[in-house]
């Protein structure tokens, strides 16, 4: 039995087209623009690392979706890789926190 043929009663998902490729990459060059600027305004100094923590997940998010194709894997399979990533951003945000990180004002 072949890998690549679709379970019985599954069609097998289409890929992402050219197009949509480049879409995404066009919309990660912008939050990475975004993220970089974000650094220069001082008015936003109290919430840089929550909305740093931000775009760079929904840069995670469409990199894993789109160039890693977990889009278009059966959904235990991205369970298996979404589930020790929620775990490990919940550590990573916890020791953020326990190092102050996350503190606006000095101690």
């Amino acid at each position: 039995m072949s890998h690549d043929a679709p379970a019985a009663g599954h069609p097998a998902p289409e890929h992402a087209s050219v197009r949509t490729y480049v879409r995404v990459a066009l919309i990660l060059t912008f939050i990475t623009a975004l993220e970089v600027g974000v650094i220069y305004i001082r008015q936003l100094t109290p919430i840089i690392v929550p909305l740093l923590l931000a775009m760079s997940l929904a840069k995670f998010a469409l990199v894993a979706m789109y160039f890693m194709h977990l889009r278009y894997d059966p959904r235990p399979l991205s369970a298996v890789f979404v589930g020790p990533l929620l775990i490990a951003t919940g550590l990573a945000i916890a020791l953020m926190t326990l190092t102050g990180a996350f503190l606006v004002f000095a101690r």
